[in-house]
Parts: structure tokens; C-alpha cells; sequence
């Protein structure tokens, strides 16, 4: 957290003004005193007039008048304080504590007129008149407490003048009900001066809760700004984490994938078996390296929101045939049986993200059963359609199934992995936990330990939809390239060098350059030979002014839109799907195994396996 959040803040209190006999005068202070002039002025006015009705008659013509009078002065003296005030507050010469000392004056002439008015009328009325009396004085008593309880000093003389000369005056009667209404007075008194503590008290709390509320909320603010400062920072680190990843896999693809290039071309020139048998170990490495870089990329890119969720109507049996190709070997392998039920379902989902989801799940399966075997299945509940990967491998103790789907977390199985048998990075199922959160797919898991494991995933039922078959279901196990001419833009040399070699050895004319301008120059040379390439490979990241795309468009400006194109890269940029469909060209991410590259140039040329 910054140094900000930790400075002592301003107490907002000051802007309320706290009263004057606590610490001094403050123009919002005065400003509120003077605001209850109004209702003051016209209470005291109606209680006069009570008073002056009720004593007609009874009290001495003389001394009534003498007090009308002094009420009147002292009553046009807070009359004309109010309107002055009111008149100069604004001005920047006005003298705040003045206008509150004349506004105390007045204050203690109202409490010495009512204590007046019980010393000389009291004792001239009967019971009706005592009673009036008393109740208009403890009347201006209790409501002065909102008033004037936040100033105790002034509180306290404004209530002894106006209790003091009442009690006396009824005292001095000498009765015993006299003096026992004099001692309720008394008492009537010390609680009107607790009551206005208890006031002064709770509007103390209140200030100091508003002031504490408002520290908090400056606080607050500083803490938000901090965090969001924070969380800009961490938006920040995480792009960068991503381009790293990114720019770090395409700098280790490359290499990698020039490895598998020429392991391949190693295997056309040699009838060894040894040497072949190095060769499929040195693409089995490859392969699992990929594998390794797709996962970290998948769950960089759904973390980062690269990956959107697209759902549409599929058939499960092109799904689970496609499964079935890619993981039987491993299976076979393994001694384990693999088996798909439930393939006539159409399900409505993302099949990228579906497919996505299975294979991690299949690979897991396969990889920790040692005997039996592994089903996937579908099955329809209601509108909901179940798929299910079931194994019968060495379960997953209950205390670790909470945690399978963490980052980086793999199980511990009681007997150690066969060497073949990649453990990977432990990301398999934290990626397919969050796609399935991307579609919004239930997933649960239910195991035990020695009997397997089943995970499960709830997809709405689709519609279905016309089979379609693509020639690249099946890859060509061989593959001539005899009189075709192959482009090639690859600007880092032992990809291009180990790709021409590939090529060529399958009987291709290859057609290798590093830049887009060396490409322009032979294709215009080429065009006007009248030759024509018969597919287009070029790498995404030519330099750090051309593309793939710009080498795919010089050369289809020359030789037309349908010359056939594979862009081969080891970029993860977002967006290379839709530049894909855009520009009419597949995708293949580095390192590419040399079986996927050959299957997708026998998809892109047309021709079939020897």
C-alpha cells in the first residue's frame, strides 16, 4: 500500500464548528446560532402574550406593564441582531465572535425577563396563573436545550435565570406546599441540566461518528486508489506475463520444431532401423514438448480472455471419431481398451472448447490406469446431455480431489509412472475447470482410490445436424510431391533449411526465401515465366515489418486467390483464427510433428497416401 494511506487526515469536525466556550468562534458556529432566531423569537413572542393574557386583571397594571415593556426591549434587541447578522454574514469584515457575544446578551436578557416575570407575577395570580407561568418558563427551559446544550457555560446561567427567581418566588410564600413545589422546581431543574448533558453528550458521539465515518471514507478512497493502482499494476504484469509467454514460446518453437524437420528428413535418407528408431524418439520428444507449450499457452489465453466460448450444433460421432483416431494408439499401447458409447447425440456447445476438454481428460485417463480400460460416454437427461470419461486407473484419494483442478497440481499415485508415459506440467485440469466455466458447463468429479475415476460434463442437448467428412480425418501415411513446386517464407534459417529439406525429399521443387521483398522479386519473375506454386508455407513472423500475410498476398496478387497456403508458426497472437478464415489459409502451430505437416499438405493438394 502507498505512504498515502497512512497520513494523518483532516478532521472534517471543523466544518461543523464546535461551540465557541470549547475552543472559539468559527463562522459556521455563529451561522447556526443565528438560525434559530426565528423560531426563538416568535416562541418567546406567543409565551409573552400568554403570560400578558393571563396576568389582565390579576397582576399590578404597573408591573405588568414594566415587564411588557422589558420583554419588548430585550425581544426588538434579538429582532435586530438577527437581521444585521443575517444582512452582513457574507462579507469578508464580518467579526464572528462579536456577533456571537450579542447574540449571548440577548440569550441571557430572554432568560433574565422569564426569571423576572416569576419573581413579580407569581404571587399576584391564583392557581391557574402559577401553574401558566411555571409551564411557559420550564416550556423555554426544555427547548432551549437544543439550542444552547452544546455551550454548557451559557446553558446553565440561561436556565438558573430562568429557574432560580421562579423557585424563590415561590418560596418565599412559606407554605409547605410552597416549599415543596419550590424543591420539585429545584429538582425539575438539575434534571433539565442533566438532560441538556445527555444532549451535549450524544451530539459529542455523533460529531465524533461523523468525523470518524468520514476519516474512514478518506481512508477508504486512499485504499480504493492503492488498490486499483494495484490492480492496473497486476493488469499490467499479467499482459507482460503473457507476451512473454507468447514471445517465449515462439523463440523455443522454432528450434524445435527445425529439430523435427530434420529428424524427418534424417528418416527419407536412411534405411537404418536404429536411426529410425531415434528419429520417432526424437519426434516423440518434440510432441511432448508441444504439448507441454499448448498448455501453458491455453491457460495463459484463457486467463488473459483470449478464448471466447462460440457454441453452435455438432454430432458427437465426428467428435468421438476423432478422439477415437488420436488416442487408440496410446491406449493400444498401454494394453487398455478404449471405447466411445453414446456417439448419436448432437450436443449445443463450443466443440473446440468441448474437444479441448476431452482430450485432457482422455490423456489423464490413459495415463493413470495401468489395466482395464477407458469409456467415454453420452447420455441425454432431459435437455441436458452428460458426457462422461470413465477409467478404471488408480482413483483419486478424497482429500486430493478438491485440488486436482489447482494449477501445477498433479496426483501421486502409489506406484510410480512407466518413463513413457509423460506426467506433463499439472495443468491439464486446471485448463479444463476453466473451460468449462467459459461455457458454463457443470463439471463434477467422483473417484475412489484402487476402482478409477469418472468426470462428468453437463452440455445442453443441440439439433442435429448433416454429417460432414473432410479428406484430413485420415492422415496420409506417405506422401509424393513430385512436380509441385512449394513457396517457402521463413526467416529463421534452420527452420527453413530443415523444411526445404523435408520438402525436397518427398519429391517437391521448393522455393525458399527469408523476406517479403526477396518473395515480391521472384514471384513477378515467376509470373512472368509463366510458373505458378502449387501451396504456399510461410512462417507468421517474417520481420519486424512483414507478415505471413503480407508474403501470402504479394504472392496471390501474382498467381491468383486460390493458390493453397499453410501459415506455420510459433506466435500464440489472438486473432490468427479469424486472420485464418479472412484469408483463406490453415494453421499450424510450431513445433509441428512431421506426420501433421504432411497430413495437411495431402489435405491442401488433394493427394492421397502411396
Amino acid at each position: 500500500m502507498s505512504d498515502t494511506t497512512t497520513k494523518t487526515l483532516p478532521a472534517p469536525a471543523q466544518t461543523l464548528a464546535p461551540p465557541a466556550d470549547r475552543g472559539g468562534d468559527w463562522p459556521d458556529h455563529v451561522r447556526n446560532l443565528y438560525a434559530y432566531s426565528a423560531s426563538s423569537l416568535g416562541g418567546n413572542l406567543i409565551g409573552a402574550v400568554v403570560v400578558l393574557l393571563l396576568y389582565a386583571g390579576q397582576a399590578d397594571t404597573l408591573t405588568l406593564s414594566l415587564w411588557g415593556l422589558c420583554f419588548a426591549a430585550q425581544w426588538l434587541y434579538r429582532f435586530w441582531i438577527a437581521r444585521r447578522f443575517f444582512a452582513i454574514q457574507t462579507q469578508p469584515d464580518t467579526d464572528f465572535r462579536l456577533w456571537r457575544q450579542r447574540w449571548v446578551i440577548g440569550v441571557f436578557a430572554s432568560g433574565a425577563t422569564w426569571g423576572t416575570a416569576s419573581w413579580l407575577l407569581y404571587s399576584a395570580g391564583g392557581a391557574i396563573q402559577q401553574i401558566g407561568l411555571i409551564l411557559t418558563v420550564y416550556s423555554f427551559c426544555v427547548a432551549s436545550v437544543p439550542v444552547l446544550a452544546e455551550q454548557r457555560t451559557v446553558f446553565l446561567i440561561f436556565i438558573g435565570l430562568c429557574f432560580v427567581p421562579t423557585v424563590m418566588a415561590i418560596a418565599v410564600e412559606g407554605s409547605l406546599y410552597s416549599l415543596e413545589l419550590a424543591g420539585v422546581l429545584l429538582l425539575v431543574m438539575g434534571m433539565t441540566a442533566v438532560l441538556g448533558r445527555n444532549y451535549r453528550q450524544a451530539m459529542d458521539r455523533v460529531i465524533e461518528l461523523k468525523t470518524r465515518t468520514e476519516q474512514l471514507l478518506e481512508q477508504l478512497r486512499l485504499e480504493k486508489a492503492a488498490a486499483d493502482e494495484a490492480r492496473r499494476a497486476a493488469e499490467v504484469a499479467n499482459r507482460a506475463k503473457t507476451q512473454f509467454f507468447a514471445a517465449a514460446s515462439h523463440d523455443l518453437r522454432q528450434p524445435l520444431h527445425a529439430v523435427g524437420l530434420f529428424a524427418e528428413a534424417l528418416r527419407n535418407k536412411s534405411r537404418d532401423e536404429e536411426v529410425i528408431q531415434l528419429v520417432n524418439s526424437i519426434n516423440s520428444s518434440v510432441d511432448a514438448l508441444e504439448g507441454l507449450f499448448s498448455e501453458l499457452l491455453d491457460i495463459t489465453k484463457i486467463d488473459t480472455g483470449a478464448v471466447e466460448s462460440r457454441p453452435q450444433n455438432f454430432s458427437l460421432r465426428e467428435l468421438f471419431a476423432r478422439l477415437r483416431l488420436h488416442y487408440e494408439p496410446t491406449a493400444f499401447e498401454k494394453g487398455l481398451d478404449l471405447k466411445f458409447r453414446g456417439e448419436q447425440h448432437f450436443a449445443y456447445a463450443d466443440p473446440v472448447l468441448v474437444d479441448r476438454i476431452l482430450r485432457n481428460l482422455i490423456s489423464n485417463a490413459i495415463r493413470y490406469t495401468e489395466d482395464g480400460g477407458v469409456l467415454v460416454s453420452c447420455r441425454q437427461r432431459g435437455d441436458r446431455l452428460l458426457l462422461q470419461v470413465w477409467d478404471s486407473g488408480v482413483g483419486i484419494r478424497e482429500s486430493e480431489q478438491a485440488r486436482v483442478f489447482e494449477e501445477f497440481y498433479q496426483v501421486q499415485p502409489d506406484h510410480p509412472l512407466p518413463a513413457n508415459q509423460r506426467k506433463g506440467l499439472g495443468l491439464g485440469l486446471a485448463i479444463v475447470r476453466r473451460l468449462a466455466g467459459l461455457m458454463a458447463a457443470p463439471l463434477t468429479l467422483r473417484s475412489r482410490p484402487g476402482h478409477g475415476t469418472v468426470f462428468s460434463l453437463e452440455v445442453p442437448v443441440g439439433r442435429a445436424v448433416r454429417a460432414t467428412e473432410t479428406s484430413s480425418s485420415r492422415a496420409p501415411l506417405g506422401l509424393t510431391l513430385d512436380r509441385r513446386l512449394i513457396v517457402v517464407v521463413e526467416d529463421e534459417p534452420a527452420v527453413r533449411d530443415g523444411l526445404e529439406v523435408l520438402l525436397k525429399g518427398w519429391g517437391a521443387t521448393v522455393a525458399a526465401f527469408d523476406a517479403v521483398a526477396e518473395c515480391r522479386s521472384w514471384a513477378e519473375q515467376a509470373h512472368q515465366q509463366g510458373q505458378r506454386p502449387d501451396l504456399v508455407i510461410v512462417d507468421y513472423r517474417i520481420d519486424q515489418n512483414s507478415t505471413g500475410i503480407d508474403a501470402l498476398v504479394v504472392l496471390r496478387q501474382q498467381f491468383g486467390d486460390d493458390v493453397p497456403a499453410i501459415m506455420v508458426t510459433g506466435s500464440s497472437t489472438a486473432g490468427l483464427e479469424t486472420e485464418a478464415g479472412k484469408y483463406n489459409f490453415h494453421l499450424l502451430i510450431k513445433p509441428v510433428v512431421p506426420n501433421k505437416l504432411r497430413a495437411m499438405i495431402a489435405f491442401k493438394l488433394g493427394v492421397r497416401s502411396k
